[in-house]
């Protein structure tokens, strides 16, 4: 069985609450209350398998911010030295809670201005999970569009990163796969990480798919 304390390093703070109140409502111990906690989070998904996807995603996470800390300052592109008649696109994920139901937002914007705008619920799962779809779906849709130049932005630094370096979570490999299809076929696909103010319109996207009259 799998320490107690790795299980309360890899839980979220709303699964620690969850198991805390298991363990008091069934009178079983701390660590067993935690261990059926993450496996109803992991569903089909071995508690292991779980347990060394977020162990990863907390290992890209504390890297990525050692780099962001390490990295000199940069000067911001404007919008007019983006490639000579790429697409642009945008895109967000949104878990409500984390994990929770899930939100995805993206936008895909043709050479000529026009604005494709995508959101809506897309199931249940993590934030990761998340930013996977919303990535997924804009890609889908530049496909549809027969986009032949396409520059991406996204402030999941996790999954930009993920995508290219193709040694991700083993729980979102089948979304990075299906990602790396996607921008295969696509052919000239350039994926860019911004800071999160600067992906408001995809962010308040993915956030609307939770409104009660959305789609």
């Amino acid at each position: 069985m799998i320490d107690f304390e790795e299980l309360v390093s890899i839980a979220y703070k709303r699964e620690r609450a969850l198991s805390r109140r298991l363990a008091k409502g069934a009178s079983i111990s701390a660590h067993e209350a935690l261990v059926r906690t993450l496996e109803k989070a992991a569903g089909g998904q071995p508690l292991g398998e779980l347990v060394h996807a977020r162990r990863l995603a907390k290992a890209q996470a504390h890297e990525a911010s050692k780099a962001r800390e390490n990295r000199p300052p940069r000067v911001l592109r404007k919008s007019h030295e983006h490639p000579p008649g790429a697409w642009l696109a945008w895109f967000d994920g949104s878990a409500m809670p984390n994990p929770g139901r899930i939100g995805i937002g993206a936008l895909l914007k043709s050479p000529h201005g026009d604005v494709t705008e995508i959101s809506a619920a897309a199931g249940h799962g993590d934030s990761s999970k998340a930013e996977y779809l919303a990535l997924i779906s804009v890609l889908e849709a530049a496909l549809h569009r027969r986009a032949d130049k396409l520059v991406i932005y996204g402030d999941s630094r996790v999954v930009i990163d993920d995508v290219r370096s193709h040694a991700g979570a083993l729980a979102l490999a089948h979304h990075a796969q299906e990602a790396r299809r996607l921008i295969e076929a696509l052919g000239d696909v350039h994926l860019h990480w911004i800071p999160r103010h600067r992906n408001a319109s995809a962010d308040a996207l993915s956030r609307q798919a939770f409104l009660p009259d959305a789609v």
